[in-house]
């Protein structure tokens, strides 16, 4: 393996996206990237929250045939892991950057091909945020379809936003909005960079019945120590 790749690179409206491939100096692992601009969005050193994602989510959906959404497909990890739970009757990921779509399409990641290849999966590129303000909500083919569970990784914080245009979501009525999408007793779970906030975890408490938020911990490799993010699952 080349010690430094780049398998992708495009030019977007949000800047440049590059999908890179390198070894880790410390564990001589082979790590996948995403760069947007000058900002890493994401690494595949670190997806155990990002699979924990799925499987708090889905712990807490009733039945046993689940549709499920994910918002933000980036390296796969939630999608992957939602489709693992045997329930899981279909799965639409929705996603802003064709850019990425095309890196699965192509498998350009490991592992791309068991999301792209099972027939559970519709990998649709549009804006999760406006998808969920709208009436037709997620589902291209049958709009107005409600689901089991929306699992959500885009931003990094409920307050650190990749854009600006997102912010209406992580509001009252941006939630209210979203429940009109889940079916009675449907699971909405959220992935955060950061500890669990108070003041996000009461404005869930105003739109759903019960709200839990996990600290997800794991171990870093680049600090030799150990690093946590935030799962918000509500119901």
């Amino acid at each position: 393996m080349r010690r430094f790749e780049e398998l992708a690179w495009s030019e977007t409206p949000r800047g440049e996206i590059s999908l890179r491939r390198r070894a880790e100096p410390t564990t001589g692992a082979e790590v996948y990237e995403v760069k947007l601009g000058d900002e890493f969005l994401m690494s595949s050193l670190f997806t155990v929250a990002e699979i924990e994602l799925a499987r708090l989510g889905l712990a807490e959906a009733k039945g046993e045939a689940l549709d499920v959404v994910v918002g933000g497909l980036g390296l796969g990890c939630t999608a992957r892991a939602a489709l693992e739970d045997p329930r899981t009757r279909s799965l639409v990921v929705i996603e802003a950057m064709a850019e990425v779509i095309d890196w699965h399409e192509r498998e350009l990641l490991p592992d791309a091909a068991a999301l792209v290849r099972d027939p559970r999966t519709r990998l649709r590129h549009e804006d999760f945020f406006a998808l969920a303000a709208s009436e037709g909500g997620f589902d291209a083919d049958s709009p107005g379809r409600r689901v089991d569970a929306v699992l959500l990784d885009i931003d990094h914080t409920p307050d650190h936003l990749l854009h600006p245009g997102h912010a209406p979501f992580y509001s009252e009525a941006g939630l209210r909005r979203l429940t009109e999408h889940l079916r009675p007793g449907g699971v909405f779970a959220l992935w955060s960079d950061d500890p669990p906030e108070a003041g996000f975890t009461g404005l869930l408490e105003q739109v759903f019945d019960d709200v839990v938020a996990h600290v997800v911990s794991f171990a870093n490799p680049l600090t030799r120590g150990e690093s946590s993010n935030t799962v918000y699952v509500a119901r």
